[in-house]
């Protein structure tokens, strides 16, 4: 590794955390790479010293981005983080986790005191005395669990490993190829309407033709008041999370979870090291501000968030925007919410601000695929680049503007209003169950329950008819949790007899 590549990384981590060439008091790596001479002349020109470790001194230490080729290769799961944090000291800070050239890997810790009862987003290297990780002495080489960072609301996990969670898991696995009553899916029921079928259908006389947005573009941006500019027509939400996670040279990712999982798969597949924000149970899934790092420069947070069905209040996630970040809110559920009360929809004022739509859900087009993002037009403009010629078809086209129609949007609100009473009949039926614990806060079209055991429920319901969405496939969650769509009356209570079946059938 050359001097030049060497210094060139460690001047731009460097400026990343805010400091210089004379901040630096040592260079830790491997012993074996102590004596590489890009290392040492880079220290040379530093004027700082090398400081080496033994391998299995670098593997008890916990870091937020662990490789496997590292851990395979060295023994350490990220060499640059455990000897950044290894030399700081007791109480070390990762100020910038590891950032890579062709040859070159570096991240910047700094040794900073601990406070009691202190609320930290950085990651920290614990004196050793303070116990234990994952059942294993913290001084053990082969622990890199990563340690777990306290907060009122919600905890970051920082590592970058989707292996304990099948994040290309969808509700329709749960009833495809089986005659099942369908609570997995969150796509309404009885749609789409026969008028939106009928202008569908129409569509297909002019199938020889390339599609033309500019028309369905122009009634999408009229519905939000906004500039055709600043609107960009998707073949579907999940598109757009692909265009997002290709198109934004974002360096620290944060996604908010529980939430669909598409958009975190989405900057895996790109490259993206993704850092969670899980909230948690006991505070009722719902979201602090302060949960962020504020390094992050691209969140992703949904609202209301699948699969919690939590409402998040938009003053919130407004809050989240910095300058230089990227906020990116999927509202993909936001019309089956009266009045849609906390869209950030339309709203020009808030600086990086990239809100997702569906109309999948409400108007059943999930096979139709078409959505939109509505962002500042130099975003849009990025996501335009990146994007394949003709992605949205002629139908699908056809659908958005119809959907967009005074008397379209008062049949959602109307469906709303609906969904809204039979979401509380169905958790009315749930407050029966001692064994069930309900996510009360629930705004969308689904509930989201707590079952001790809900995977053998789950499996036991399949048996009496019925498909509910797994809930151990959300970072966040375990196999105790399932996701319920709201249906209609009768389908509610039908599955609410089968519910006290399956309960009674596995004791």
């Amino acid at each position: 590794m050359p001097v030049a590549e060497v210094l060139g990384l460690v001047g731009a981590v460097l400026r990343e955390a805010g400091l210089s060439g004379a901040d630096v008091a040592v260079l830790a790596t491997l012993d074996a790479r102590a004596a590489e001479p890009g290392i040492a002349g880079a220290a040379g020109r530093l004027g700082v010293p090398v400081r080496a470790f033994r391998s299995e001194e670098l593997a008890g230490v916990a870091v937020p981005h662990p490789s496997k080729p590292a851990l395979a290769a060295t023994g350490t799961a990220s060499v640059a983080e455990a000897a950044a944090l290894r030399a700081a000291g007791s109480g070390a800070v990762l100020l910038v986790p590891k950032r890579k050239t062709r040859s070159v890997t570096c991240a910047v810790a700094r040794s900073v005191p601990l406070c009691p009862n202190e609320v930290t987003h950085a990651t920290r290297l614990l004196p050793l005395t303070h116990g234990y990780i994952g059942g294993e002495s913290l001084s053990s080489p082969h622990v890199h669990h990563p340690i777990p960072t306290p907060h009122t609301t919600a905890a970051t996990d920082m590592t970058t490993s989707a292996d304990a969670h099948d994040l290309r898991h969808h509700g329709d696995a749960e009833v495809r190829d089986e005659k099942l009553i369908d609570l997995a899916v969150n796509v309404r029921t009885n749609t789409p309407p026969a008028w939106l079928r009928e202008r569908i259908a129409d569509s297909l006389t002019g199938l020889a033709a390339y599609p033309d947005g500019r028309v369905a573009r122009a009634a999408v941006a009229e519905r939000h008041d906004l500039p055709a500019r600043r609107v960009l027509l998707t073949a579907g939400a999940a598109e757009a999370f692909v265009l997002l996670a290709r198109a934004l040279p974002a360096r620290r990712p944060v996604v908010v979870h529980p939430q669909f999982t598409e958009p975190e798969a989405a900057l895996r597949d790109a490259g993206h090291e993704v850092e969670r924000v899980l909230l948690r149970e006991e505070d009722g899934f719902r979201f602090d501000p302060a949960a962020v790092p504020e390094e992050a420069d691209l969140v992703v947070i949904g609202n209301p968030t699948n699969p919690t069905s939590v409402l998040h209040p938009a003053a919130a996630i407004a809050a989240l925007a910095r300058p230089g970040r990227t906020l990116v809110v999927d509202e993909a559920f936001m019309d089956a919410v009266p009045g849609e009360r906390e869209s950030l929809a339309g709203r020009t004022d808030v600086p990086g601000l990239v809100v997702l739509r569906s109309l999948t859900k409400t108007w059943g087009l999930a096979g139709l695929r078409i959505g939109y993002v509505l962002a500042a037009t130099e975003t849009i403009a990025a996501l335009e680049r990146v994007q394949p010629l003709w992605p949205v078809s002629t139908p699908a086209l056809v659908a958005a503007e119809a959907c967009m129609s005074r008397a379209a949007l008062a049949e959602a609100e109307e469906a709303a209003l609906r969904i809204g009473v039979e979401r509380a009949h169905l958790l009315a039926g749930l407050a029966e169950f001692d064994e069930v614990r309900v996510v009360e806060a629930a705004q969308g079209p689904f509930v989201l329950v707590r079952i001790e055991g809900a995977d053998a429920v789950r499996d036991r319901l399949r048996g009496l008819g019925f498909a509910a969405r797994r809930g151990d496939t959300f970072p966040g969650l375990d196999r105790n949790w399932l996701r319920l769509a709201v249906r209609d009356r009768a389908t509610t209570n039908r599955f609410l007899q089968a519910l006290d079946q399956a309960l009674l059938l596995l004791g």
